[in-house]
């Protein structure tokens, strides 16, 4: 019992844990997971290319199989599992794994789909001709060796390796409380930051991107923006946008595909394409009609067919954010620095390349230096035997043994151990002449490279002379063309950017159906031309809006409920000129009960323009374009608008208009909207015009003094009046008579100002149409009751009055572009629906 006892040790048990697990970590950390700076491999890696080279698995010879390198491997150098080994070795064959592979492969090894490499047994390899650079000079004492796991083998604690691996090739791993993550990048850009780092130390990061723009991936793909990328070269830490190469082809039915050509690094494109079905089948996706992988031994090619109505640029940028289209690569360039990890910053990394280099160099030289001095030393000893020739034979022939002989040389013509032997060792026939002279020239040569060498030594210049020499001729032998392209700009590239400008006409129907088309759409006609359908709708149904944008302006969508949505031009779908349009609750997160009220287009949200909100109870504010800048998906109060009230509509302004607003009871003001100071974002109003609580707001215009006021009753009577008839008064007031209103002539629906030679549609209740010129209108005073301008039948109403904002026959001889169509862009967007009434608001407040 006594003796057991001795046996047991008292510890502390949190003191052994901690050492004991601060040992498997710094194991993990430097024996496994970690690369080496200078050659930029794990042990694992350097241990596979070690042993192969000692198998003499060059790539003059033919492959052998995996097992046996595998056996090799785990039977000398790496005690660990022998699939580990495999898969290591399997990755350095794969062409979308590594940018340039250090195993040559033959057999199945892997797909970008995420197959596996079939069984060691099966598959053979050898070395790559770039890798024998990096065991190049191996056998020269250009490195150290260490001892094998059981003493019994040395290996390489790094190896010369001649390109600057690290970089090249990148590498990932998970230490224990550290993970390393580095991108691979085009050899040649990196020799040539080697090169500069050479001639030039302080160079700096930014300069040194001139040589080196980014990481250039094995999978081709598009880097976006290069603030990432700075980033990571700067702190050896930063984040990089990695996006598919995908472009939109027209095919023969009209329809459009999606063609994806290059995939971002890592992107396993099986899993891709079962994701892009999931969730097309979820219906988070909507559009793909068919989804197929066409790829083969010529390149990849995923096919995403497009559906006749949806908009293919939206489709491909909605993939981008829900799939791995678009992913980011994390860069943390740690590596081992003397057996510490380390994060490094770009330069950092070729610095420390640059340094084992001129390591490598200089134990060459001085490795080739002894070579070429013990030789030197021979060719003297042999030259002193040709100097005493006779007398030198004479002394062996009299040597009873070779001993006897090798000290007698030694003693007569004060020669070395080593001259005495390679005396005895020399062949007769190196006494001729001619081998007489051979060893002559021989040794003046080696005098010539001892000094070479020794000079190389004493010089740092040189040492990189010949690095710069050296590292050239091996960019001429393996470089090729980058793969990934880079961007500019920033890396949050907006939609889009990757959608070209063009100008777009959008077109708006009074029952809300709305569409895209080219501008060209709409080709520019002769005088007496017949014009062009702009756009098929129902026979209740007309174009109410029509404006021309560039494809990147952002549109905004008013509500009655005093919501503003934004939609980019191009996320509109693009549909044919006699196409309907979709419904806009399709496009906007639209609630129920809620309908568009009013349509402007933003080119640029600035400080000095100003949107006027106008409720149908009168309250008006004015707020700066830019409050709305930044509108979420899911919209955002423009107006705080009371539950009794609604948003009539909104006008895009400088500041300085005029506006006049006008009732369904027959009033009318005229202000300055200056009289309305400028208001936040959620702010409710003040008080416009005084509104009873049987009346609502059934127009508003801005004023100009070259068009009319015109006014349409429901029963059909109508007519313009100067703007002149309507003083300017202060707001707040009840306003002028705009109208006398009387049984025959029934209530206000429409008020706005109008040029003299605009075609107006006139809408009723049961949506019969009519179609006739302003100038056709008779101009009355402000108290005239108007004349007849469509006869309606029995229960018949005036519900709506727009101009036509593109008539059906273009008579300008002259027209330039879509831009100058007849468009009154003070009155785009607005929407003259069928307003019910509200309970009245005469408060005024903010």
């Amino acid at each position: 019992m006594a003796e057991n006892e001795s046996r047991v040790t008292e510890i502390n048990i949190g003191q052994e844990m901690r050492t004991s697990f601060l040992d498997y970590a710094m194991s993990v950390i430097v024996s496994r997971a970690l690369p080496d700076v200078r050659d930029g491999l794990k042990p694992v890696h350097r241990r596979i290319l070690y042993a192969m080279n000692e198998l003499g698995m060059t790539p003059d010879k033919p492959h052998k199989k995996s097992a046996r390198i595998v056996g090799e491997v785990i039977g000398k150098y790496h005690p660990h599992g022998d699939s580990a080994v495999y898969e290591t070795m399997v990755r350095m064959a794969q062409d979308f794994s590594y940018r340039n592979m250090l195993v040559d492969g033959h057999g199945n090894f892997g797909s970008v789909d995420g197959d596996a490499a079939a069984a060691m047994r099966y598959t053979e390899a050898r070395m790559s001709k770039i890798s024998m650079e990096m065991v190049r000079d191996i056998n020269k004492d250009t490195i150290d060796y260490q001892d094998n796991y059981d003493g019994n083998e040395s290996e390489p604690i790094v190896l010369p390796s001649r390109f600057p691996n690290l970089l090249v090739n990148g590498a990932s791993g998970i230490a224990v409380g550290m993970a390393t993550n580095i991108p691979p990048h085009q050899l040649g850009e990196v020799i040539d930051g080697v090169l500069e780092i050479s001639k030039n130390p302080d160079i700096t990061i930014e300069e040194l991107m001139e040589f080196i723009p980014g990481p250039d991936f094995p999978t081709g793909a598009m880097i976006l923006g290069r603030s990432g990328i700075r980033r990571a070269y700067q702190t050896g830490r930063g984040s990089i946008l990695l996006r598919a190469v995908a472009e939109i082809e027209e095919m023969k039915n009209g329809k459009q595909s999606i063609i994806v050509t290059e995939l971002p690094y890592q992107v396993n494109k099986a899993r891709l394409v079962e994701k892009i079905a999931e969730l097309v089948r979820d219906k988070k996706i909507d559009g793909i009609t068919d989804l197929r992988d066409e790829s083969d031994r010529n390149g990849m090619r995923i096919v995403i067919e497009v559906r006749k109505d949806a908009n293919a640029n939206v489709l491909l940028n909605n993939l981008y954010k829900q799939t791995a289209l678009q992913t980011s690569f994390g860069v943390n360039m740690l590596a081992l620095v003397d057996g510490r990890p380390e994060v490094l910053n770009i330069k950092q990394c070729l610095v420390y390349y640059l340094e084992h280099q001129k390591v490598v160099i200089k134990r060459r030289t001085a490795f080739e230096l002894r070579k070429a001095e013990a030789r030197a030393h021979i060719l003297e000893g042999l030259r002193v035997a040709l100097d005493h020739l006779d007398e030198v034979i004479s002394l062996i022939r009299s040597s009873q043994t070779t001993e006897i002989a090798r000290n007698g040389l030694m003693e007569n013509y004060s020669l070395s151990y080593e001259q005495a032997q390679a005396i005895l060792e020399m062949r007769l026939q190196r006494l001729t002449g001619l081998e007489r002279d051979k060893i002559e020239q021989e040794y003046k040569e080696l005098i010539e490279r001892i000094k070479d060498l020794k000079a190389i030594l004493d010089s740092e210049e040189r040492v990189l002379e010949i690095i710069r020499e050296e590292i050239t001729e091996l960019k001429e032998k393996f470089n090729d063309e980058r793969r990934t392209r880079i961007t500019t700009g920033e890396n949050q590239i907006e939609d889009e950017d990757l959608i070209p400008r063009q100008n777009v006409v959008i077109t708006i129907s009074h029952q809300g159906y709305i569409k895209r088309m080219p501008s060209d759409t709409y080709r520019i006609q002769r005088r007496g031309g017949r014009g062009i359908q702009g756009m098929g709708t129902n026979d209740d149904d007309f174009v109410e809006h029509l404006f021309t944008t560039s494809s990147h302006q952002t549109i905004l969508f008013f509500t009655n409920k005093g919501k503003v949505y934004r939609l980019k031009a191009y996320e509109i779908p693009e549909l044919k000129r006699t196409a309907k349009g979709i419904p806009a609750i399709n496009l906007l997160q639209i609630e129920k009960g809620e309908y568009i009220s009013t349509v402007i287009p933003v080119k640029d949200f600035s400080d000095e323009a100003c949107l006027f909100f106008l409720t149908k109870k009168g309250i008006a504010k004015r707020t700066s374009l830019s409050a709305f800048a930044n509108i979420r998906k899911g919209g955002l109060f423009a107006i705080n608008v009371r539950e009794e009230d609604e948003l009539y509509g909104v006008r895009l302004t400088d500041g300085k208009e005029r506006l006049i607003i006008g009732t369904k009871k027959g009033m009318a003001i005229h202000f300055d909207e200056r009289d309305v100071r400028l208001m936040g974002r959620t702010a409710t109003g003040v008080k416009a015009l005084s509104v009873s609580k049987e009346d609502s707001v059934v127009g508003m215009d801005m004023v100009s003094e070259d068009k009319d006021v015109l006014i349409v009753t429901n029963k059909g009577f109508g007519k313009r009046t100067p703007i002149s008839d309507f003083r300017v008064q202060n707001r707040g007031g009840k306003g002028l008579k705009a109208c006398k209103l009387t049984e025959r002539n029934g209530e206000l629906v429409a008020l706005r100002c109008v040029p003299e030679d605009i075609d107006l549609m006139i809408m009723t209740i049961h949506g019969v149409l009519i179609r006739i010129k302003s100038s056709e209108i008779s101009r009355l005073g402000r108290y005239a009751q108007g004349v007849k301008l469509i006869r309606l039948g029995e229960g018949e109403e005036v519900s709506a009055v727009s101009p036509v904002e593109m008539p059906e026959e273009v008579q300008e001889a002259e027209a330039d572009e879509i831009e100058q169509l007849p468009v009154d862009q003070e009155n785009e967007g607005e929407s003259d629906s069928v307003q019910e009434e509200s309970p009245d608001t005469d408060s005024e407040e903010e």
